[in-house]
């Protein structure tokens, strides 16, 4: 487990976390030694002085004195390295999924990083905090006292003994019967939860449609099987449970046979055998409780592979030596890009010079956002190369990259701050007479004049609270902020109403100017102003050239009223 642990967080964290185990492990040996101060304080006491049982339990109390101090170091150690864990584990996923292929992000993904990131972490770093120490103690403790009764009685000693592998060989019964259940419900959890998600996001779909009676029962279907689930890994549980208890109350009368044996023949005193007794009571209750503290480890080691498995997925690869390139003119090299089994860009090859515009048009589904992502390096490609001043996509740094590229998307996210936070994206260091411009070069301005908090305003999660050509207007304001000598559009006016789509036209353009810049277009206005336009289909470059020499083309002139209309 721990091996695991620090295979997940990285060896920074090992020695912190060998300190820990070190002095919980300290705490547990301690707490087992002060019992040996109770055969003294015993005899005494059932001896013909009492009163000689006093400096031994003065010691005895001073033991559990030290034992407590020792505890309380172990358990803030744990807890301070717990946080720390934690802390470390939240910065790691997060450079980890900053740098993972956009194509990785299906929906079923998200629902599982979104578990796995909330419930998943606490519960997997919450080893160290609150499981550790209770299970150090639950093996430390009951062998130290195994010890001590060797010492005093070894025929008891060895019965005492002789109870460690059976306790081992049930909770070892356990965890294999629990592991398949486990998998299974952790299975089930991800699929109700994806369900879940489904389910609130298709609301407007559904109840337009007059199904959500429909759907939700695939939702309770989902839930009932994580009933179902639920029930089933309790029935697997309930014999290690059961049989644990039986093993530790057996070896205990067992334990209480020998000892009434030997006290009969005389081989050891009564006050001995009782104060062995006591002893070996106090083995009991740390020894149940390993059936509850190890189903709380079997799923954090869930969690943890869980983890481990996410953290394993191969990101883009950063180059040993980056080059960067001088110009900004862009180049596609006889692409080739596949997505599963499928082909979605095939041997295209595009040049657009520096400054200059290139429209990408098409039907749907014929890879033009794909070429986009593809210069951004969401992806890489499979064959060919995309290249910024003659330099490969992929020797560039990730920030030399992103710093030469502005993106304004077709689907805005704005994530839940103020208007102005949002615009500071682009160039966090920007001062706020350049993000005032950016805002009046985008049209913001009049939007954020008839907003009650002005740029205080709360957008939103997503920006919930802005329209759509609102939201359009304040990623091109972003887009000016961080002022990057290219530009990427995705059909950015798809969606809009006319007079959303006028200004953010408008910004579009002010955007656009002495930029290189590729757009996927749809509006046959923008491709007007394109200097160069490739019409792309089913992955393949069929005509590229300037729009009025394109429209002698037969298959291109027919394909603008059709967009025209659907527009």
């Amino acid at each position: 487990m721990i091996r695991m642990l620090l295979r997940v967080l990285g060896n920074e964290y090992a020695q912190p976390v060998r300190r820990t185990v070190a002095l919980m492990t300290a705490a547990a040996i301690a707490e087992g030694l002060s019992y040996a101060l109770l055969v003294p304080v015993l005899r005494a006491l059932f001896g013909t002085t009492p009163g000689d049982a006093w400096p031994w339990l003065i010691a005895f109390g001073a033991a559990v004195a030290a034992y407590a101090g020792l505890r309380y170091i172990s358990d803030l150690a744990g807890f301070r390295v717990g946080t720390t864990l934690l802390h470390g584990m939240y910065n790691r996923i997060g450079d980890h999924l900053a740098r993972l292929p956009i194509g990785w992000y299906s929906a079923g993904r998200v629902g599982e990083v979104s578990v796995l990131a909330s419930q998943g972490v606490l519960q997997a770093m919450g080893v160290v905090a609150h499981l550790l120490a209770p299970f150090i103690s639950a093996g430390a403790t009951p062998l130290t006292i195994v010890a001590v009764i060797l010492v005093y009685n070894w025929q008891l000693g060895l019965a005492a003994l002789a109870a460690v592998p059976i306790v081992a060989g049930v909770q070892l019964w356990t965890g294999r019967l629990i592991a398949s259940g486990d998998a299974d419900r952790a299975e089930r959890d991800h699929e109700s939860t994806a369900r879940v998600i489904e389910y609130l996001q298709a609301q407007p779909v559904l109840r337009a449609g007059g199904r959500t009676t429909e759907r939700f029962s695939l939702l309770d279907d989902s839930l009932q099987e994580v009933q179902r689930s639920s029930r089933r890994t309790t029935l697997t549980v309930l014999p290690g449970v059961v049989g644990l208890t039986l093993a530790v109350q057996t070896m205990f009368t067992a334990i209480l046979a020998l000892g009434t044996y030997l006290a009969l023949g005389g081989n050891v005193g009564a006050v001995e055998v009782l104060t062995i007794l006591v002893l070996a009571a106090r083995c009991a209750d740390p020894l149940l409780s390993l059936a509850d503290i190890g189903g709380k480890l079997r799923g954090a080691r869930a969690e943890l592979a869980r983890l481990d498995a996410l953290l394993h997925v191969e990101p883009l690869p950063e180059p040993t030596e980056p080059v960067e390139p001088k110009r900004h003119d862009l180049r596609f090299e006889s692409v080739v890009f596949r997505h599963g089994d499928r082909t979605v860009i095939d041997n295209v090859s595009l040049d657009v010079p520096e400054g200059q515009r290139l429209a990408i048009v098409g039907p749907s589904g014929a890879g033009k956002s794909t070429l986009l992502q593809l210069l951004a390096r969401f992806y890489d490609v499979d064959a060919g190369a995309v290249r910024i001043g003659g330099v490969d996509v992929r020797q560039l740094s990730t920030e030399a990259l992103m710093a030469r590229i502005a993106i304004v998307f077709q689907h805005v996210y704005l994530f839940d701050g103020t208007i102005e936070e949002n615009i500071r994206l682009g160039r966090p260091g920007a001062s706020t007479a350049d993000v005032r411009a950016a805002a009046a070069a985008a049209r913001l301005d009049e939007v954020i004049g008839r907003l009650p908090h002005g740029w205080e305003t709360n957008v939103g999660e997503g920006g919930a609270r802005l329209s759509g050509g609102e939201r359009q207007r304040v990623s091109i304001a972003r887009a000016f902020l961080k002022n990057a000598p290219i530009v990427l559009l995705d059909e950015v006016t798809s969606a809009l109403d006319p007079v959303n789509e006028a200004a953010v036209h408008e910004g579009i353009e002010r955007l656009m100017a002495g930029r290189t810049v590729i757009m996927v277009a749809h509006r046959l206005r923008t491709v007007e102003r394109a200097d160069r336009v490739a019409f792309l289909e089913a992955g393949h470059i069929r005509h590229q050239g300037s729009h009025p020499d394109l429209l002698t083309h037969p298959h291109y002139a027919t394909f603008w009223p059709s967009v025209e209309v659907a527009g």
